[in-house]
């Protein structure tokens, strides 16, 4: 990498190839080409497929064909998160030294379990932003030794960020920049409304929190440009780029592709994917102007 290329602004684009690429992925991808030329900044294309279940090399390969279809150029090779869970094993090593993960023993099943019992007797469990509720105090409670034994008996965990202590040793006045199409501004993080986030799975290596801000510091990536899904997630990525000292980049969080019902598009649901589209006879252009620009 040259000075010159240091010294301008980094956009990223970084889908997952768990499913077809559809039209609010378009949307992503070309706000950040569009803004990486006004900035005359580079464009990278990163691949997350930390999930090493659902993503396959055939969706990977369709990212790589919408995009070529769609116009849009990008610095090669693309970064594979599947390549670099050695970097993100370190960083979470990093926090288990400083006490600030804990192993997290319950199921899905078990959370459940007690999540209904307790609003079955009247009483509201705490949720996240996204209306999943908060994982539980019991494990994070549990004494060295209990924890000890269990881990030396084998029992599957996943590593959970100690919410508490994180906030702790980061200290206060957690804060981004926004320039999108929601809260603009300085933008005041909250955390705290996520509870103990996973940072690792006994099939993952890593969670979605931990690798993107290892990858945008690793990357040199200056503008985070997204869909508003993710706004509220930035306030744990900006915790965890404080404990593990990384840079704060720019963040800008635009408006989502919506079907007619206001739901917003999703590979899950099967809506219109790009590769679709184009075999319909629609151009990049059409494309455009389907996503309002």
């Amino acid at each position: 990498m040259t000075t010159t290329q240091r010294q301008k602004p980094v956009f990223r684009f970084a889908p997952s190839p768990n499913g077809p690429l559809h039209l609010g992925h378009a949307l992503s991808a070309l706000i950040n080409q569009d803004m990486a030329g006004k900035a005359d900044g580079r464009l990278l294309l990163r691949i997350e497929d930390i999930d090493l279940t659902r993503c396959t090399p055939d969706f990977e390969t369709g990212i790589y064909h919408d995009m070529e279809w769609l116009g849009i150029s990008w610095e090669r090779p693309a970064r594979r998160q599947s390549e670099h869970f050695g970097e993100y094993q370190a960083a979470l090593q990093q926090l288990i030294g400083r006490g600030l993960v804990y192993p997290s023993f319950m199921t899905r099943g078990e959370v459940k379990t007690k999540v209904a019992s307790h609003e079955a007797a009247g009483v509201p469990w705490p949720r996240d932003p996204d209306g999943s509720p908060l994982y539980p105090a019991e494990d994070r409670e549990l004494s060295e030794v209990e924890r000890a034994e269990r881990l030396s008996a084998g029992l599957k965990h996943a590593w959970r960020l100690d919410m508490r202590r994180a906030l702790e040793a980061a200290g206060s006045n957690l804060s981004w920049t926004d320039t999108g199409d929601g809260e603009r501004g300085i933008v005041e993080a909250d955390p705290a409304a996520w509870g103990d986030v996973i940072l690792s799975r006994s099939d993952a290596p890593s969670s979605y929190h931990l690798s993107v801000v290892l990858d945008d510091a690793l990357q040199g990536v200056t503008h985070v440009v997204r869909g508003l899904d993710l706004f509220h997630a930035t306030s744990v990525h900006r915790l965890l780029q404080v404990l593990l000292d990384l840079p704060e980049p720019a963040y800008h969080h635009h408006r989502l592709v919506t079907d007619a019902s206001g739901r917003k598009l999703s590979k899950s649901e099967g809506d219109t994917g790009i590769a679709e589209l184009r075999a319909k006879g629609l151009s990049a252009a059409d494309i455009r102007q389907l996503v309002g620009l």
